[in-house]
């Protein structure tokens, strides 16, 4: 009797453990879950200035892949982070600039004038 209930309860524990173990992994490696540490990192990339909004704190920009946001090369609108951003450009500039997503809207957070 005494073996029976040790092996009950040396199987219960293990079936525990693993469970757990279980639950570990699948919240660790939950897609929706990705951090700023596991997103790659920004790099520059190529674009032109298509339309300037000062108004609106905005600028259209057609550009090439954007790597960090996992998007193909299209035209598209962005907020920018710093207004004055806006009155270093002029439509048609070739630029080099960084985007990201923030509270669900892209924004442009470094921008320079292409050489």
């Amino acid at each position: 009797m005494k073996f029976l209930t040790k092996t009950i309860l040396a199987v219960f524990l293990a079936g525990s453990a693993t469970i757990a173990s279980h639950a570990a992994y699948a919240s660790a490696s939950n897609p929706m879950q990705i951090t700023d540490a596991a997103k790659p990192a920004a790099t520059l990339s190529d674009g032109e200035v298509r339309r300037i909004n000062k108004e609106g704190g905005k600028v259209t920009i057609k550009h090439g892949p954007l790597d960090n946001l996992d998007m193909p090369g299209m035209t598209m609108i962005f907020r920018v982070q710093d207004p004055a951003m806006l009155d270093q450009i002029r439509e048609g500039d070739k630029i080099k600039f960084v985007a990201d997503k923030v509270d669900g809207v892209f924004v442009v957070k470094e921008l320079h004038i292409a050489d």
